[in-house]
């Protein structure tokens, strides 16, 4: 698995279908814009969507934004389809949705390096990113981070997850909690990017802030949006603030100016800087400069 350099504080999903809402996905901030060929498309308007993303991708206003589609699962009969057609220049990957295993996601891995290698295709250029929604997602999420090298995260969807526990949302998002923990730490372990569900009360922002909040102590990367609405909040929480990136960079400095003393170890305020907090440090940074590299493609 690798580390991961992808900016993925919001991830927004757009039916790909509507033509009026992928315009308007345009002018939204998001990092990664999820064109969905699945649950919002009807049958009828598959071929639709798939044609639109075609068109979509080749737009000069996407401003850097990562392109996934959300493709059909490969029980529905869609999902090669959607892979042969989608695997093109502007796709950045896929979002697989419900998988319950590692072979899920080992299955549609090979599926996309037989077809780049139809295509000469550079075998590996197509990402993956993974929905996790069942109680057996949860229950085998450590081998779905690890079943495919093309994986760079994992989405967590709770509507579905709640339904097929036979749980209730609640105040304190306890019938949650549990798989919203193991999903960060598998995606951890495995070096890829944990993303946190969508917020379901999309017009409650003061609820909003409480979920984000929770979610990044959690050790969330970013978070799955219905609403642009919510952007604006969301990136606040999931971007490093000044004073994060000032003490990042005095933990950096502090660590480099040990080493070329021959120290071994810094200390600031009668504290030790261990190798945790110099690597926490360099990891606020590299954020930072992902954000700092948008926002000047933006001007």
């Amino acid at each position: 698995m690798m580390d991961n350099h992808y900016l993925m504080r919001s991830l927004m999903y757009v039916p790909a279908h509507n033509q009026k809402l992928l315009d308007s996905a345009t002018r939204r901030d998001a990092d990664v814009l999820l064109l969905d060929l699945e649950d919002s498309v009807p049958v009828s308007d598959k071929q639709l969507a798939r044609d639109n993303i075609k068109v979509f991708v080749k737009r000069d206003d996407l401003n850097d934004k990562l392109i996934f589609p959300r493709v059909n699962d490969r029980e529905s009969g869609e999902l090669l389809k959607d892979l042969t057609q989608l695997t093109i220049d502007g796709v950045d990957g896929f979002l697989y949705p419900k998988a319950t295993k590692g072979d899920d996601v080992y299955f549609v891995g090979k599926l996309l390096e037989t077809i780049e290698y139809e295509k000469h295709i550079p075998v590996g250029t197509f990402k993956l990113m993974v929905l996790i929604e069942t109680a057996g997602a949860i229950v085998n999420i450590k081998e779905i981070c690890e079943a495919c090298h093309r994986t760079v995260a994992v989405v967590f969807g709770c509507e579905d997850y709640v339904t097929n526990t036979h749980g209730k949302h609640d105040e304190k998002g306890k019938s949650i909690f549990y798989a919203r923990n193991a999903i960060v730490n598998a995606a951890r372990y495995a070096g890829i990017l944990p993303i946190d569900t969508v917020h379901i009360k999309v017009h409650d922002l003061v609820d909003l802030e409480k979920e984000v909040i929770t979610g990044k102590e959690l050790g969330f990367e970013g978070m799955s949006v219905l609403n642009p609405k919510e952007l604006p909040i969301i990136h606040k929480y999931y971007s490093p603030s000044e004073e994060e990136v000032e003490w990042a960079t005095e933990m950096v400095k502090l660590a480099k100016e040990a080493v070329r003393e021959g120290k071994g170890v810094a200390v600031k305020d009668d504290k030790f800087i261990g190798p945790p907090m110099v690597k926490m440090a360099e990891t606020i940074l590299a954020k930072h400069d992902l954000i700092q590299k948008k926002k000047s493609h933006l001007v």
